[in-house]
């Protein structure tokens, strides 16, 4: 991911992007995209009601759990359906 994602459909799209990246193997760049995303998500949900940065918080812990025991499923899961659904209450 080289530039900055502005918008929460942009931010659906990177997650169902590195869902699939995930799950078919390419882990260590997924890896790498994801991290970039993260960052821009934590910045982002910072202007978000409390309770949508917490349920982000939740589900960002739940992604470093999967990423730390290489379930790399679970972790595309995370990211494809969980993450999905909280984008989509904040929109």
């Amino acid at each position: 991911m080289s530039t900055e994602i502005t918008t929460l459909a942009e931010y659906q799209c990177q997650a169902t992007e590195l869902a699939l990246q995930f799950r078919c193997g390419s882990h260590t760049q997924a890896a790498v995209e994801l991290a970039a995303m993260v960052a821009q998500l934590v910045q982002a949900f910072s202007s978000q009601p409390a309770h949508y940065a917490t349920e982000l918080q939740n589900i960002l812990q739940a992604v470093l759990n999967c990423q730390a025991q290489r379930d790399w499923l679970g972790l595309a899961d995370y990211l494809e359906y969980e993450l999905q659904d909280l984008l989509h209450l904040c929109s």
